[in-house]
């Protein structure tokens, strides 16, 4: 039986359809266009979106938890529940996020991830990213210095023959052994990206030649115009919109970075090289109050106040509250950025930087049933992942 969805404002990358149709077969789409275009049989399951947006789902590449859940929890549980919740805002994929931790927490949720994709049945759970602990101590933010350290060969080596589920990792690229590890990243299909780093200008383009292709939470944990014997050196954000092909991470909650920066990488970057990102602790979704952010037992308190988690003496930022829909309200609301380029920042380039979007990312025939429905206010009320109605109101 096709389902086909009627009545609905399709979002594409390059324009919104006005009173389009879109089928899908299975797990499959099979037609995307106006209505002129399907002639709808007895045997389809035609859904009236009356007048909603349809829209790809939402990929979220870099988010620790919601719903009160932790991805460091160790619990199959805080996989299952985050993802869940993240799904009820539009998430058709995620990529949960480690964080600096010792190593017999990092193989626990190696292994816990690999039972709970087994498991799971909501959003698709593409693999892991490892957000350190290869960082700039300087450049640590809320990450827990005891862990922190430099790449060594044998010890990345170790970890990713543990574990076929890590599909990308956040490193410092101008530690020792930061270049080669790049390298042997690339090889073994997992994604490089450049964070919590020190850097100036002429490690990121090194970076850069060694495969890391994308920056972690543009902006936050990282350096930028510094000075050394009275002579200035670009940073890692002006290393971001010097490269041209960089693609920067974006946490678009509207606290982490103000209107005018959110419109200065969008005016430079361009909507095909942002990636919005929901950096997400275990709050999203939740009340404000004090949270622990990492593993409940050995990750940091933290504090939930006004929209954002903050350090508990609220020095800085420690990740933030956002699900995706909030994310592309920022974006349209407070950076003035066109709906069908915000939904593509959330869709189909966080596909290309993580080349799955072959399969996911944009409505077209061929390509995997991923599909959400929302209203104006950027209310999510209907979600199908892969072909399967995971949420509808």
């Amino acid at each position: 039986m096709k389902t086909v969805l009627i009545n609905g404002k399709i979002i594409t990358p390059m324009r919104i359809i006005d009173n389009g149709v879109l089928a899908f077969e299975g797990e499959k789409i099979s037609y995307v266009g106006d209505k002129k275009g399907y002639p709808i049989t007895e045997e389809d399951q035609v859904i009236d979106v009356k007048g909603q947006y349809i829209s790809p789902g939402f990929i979220d590449i870099h988010t620790h938890g919601a719903g009160g859940h932790d991805f460091m929890d160790g619990t199959i549980e805080a996989f299952l529940e985050a993802a869940h919740t993240h799904m009820e805002h539009g998430s058709t994929t995620l990529i949960p996020t480690t964080l600096t931790s010792t190593m017999e927490d990092l193989f626990q949720t190696l292994d816990l991830f690999k039972e709970a994709k087994r498991q799971n049945k909501g959003p698709h759970l593409l693999g892991l990213h490892l957000e350190g602990p290869y960082f700039s101590m300087e450049q640590r933010g809320a990450q827990d210095p005891k862990y922190i350290k430099n790449p060594e060969k044998e010890e990345y080596e170790k970890i990713v023959a543990y574990s076929p589920d890590i599909v990308r990792w956040t490193i410092a690229p101008e530690l020792e052994g930061a270049l080669p590890m790049g390298s042997a990243l690339v090889e073994k299909g997992i994604v490089p990206s450049i964070g919590h780093s020190n850097a100036v200008y002429e490690d990121v383009l090194k970076a850069y030649e060694h495969g890391y292709c994308l920056m972690t939470h543009f902006y936050s944990g990282m350096s930028t115009v510094t000075r050394v014997r009275g002579e200035r050196h670009a940073g890692v954000i002006e290393s971001g919109y010097l490269i041209d092909e960089m693609f920067v991470e974006v946490i678009a909650d509207g606290l982490h970075l103000p209107k005018s920066l959110l419109q200065l990488i969008y005016k430079v970057k361009g909507s095909d090289r942002i990636c919005l990102v929901t950096d997400s602790m275990r709050a999203a979704g939740c009340e404000e109050g004090e949270y622990v952010l990492g593993n409940k037992e050995t990750g940091q308190p933290v504090l939930v106040k006004d929209g954002v988690a903050r350090l508990m003496d609220e020095s800085g930022f420690a990740g933030s509250v956002a699900t995706a829909d909030r994310l592309i309200r920022t974006m349209i609301h407070v950076a003035e950025v066109p709906l069908q380029e915000a939904v593509k920042m959330m869709t189909l380039n966080p596909a290309r930087v993580m080349k799955i979007d072959h399969k996911t990312g944009s409505l077209a025939v061929g390509k995997e049933a991923d599909i959400i429905a929302f209203d104006d206010n950027i209310h999510v009320s209907k979600v199908w992942v892969g072909g399967t109605l995971t949420k509808a109101e």
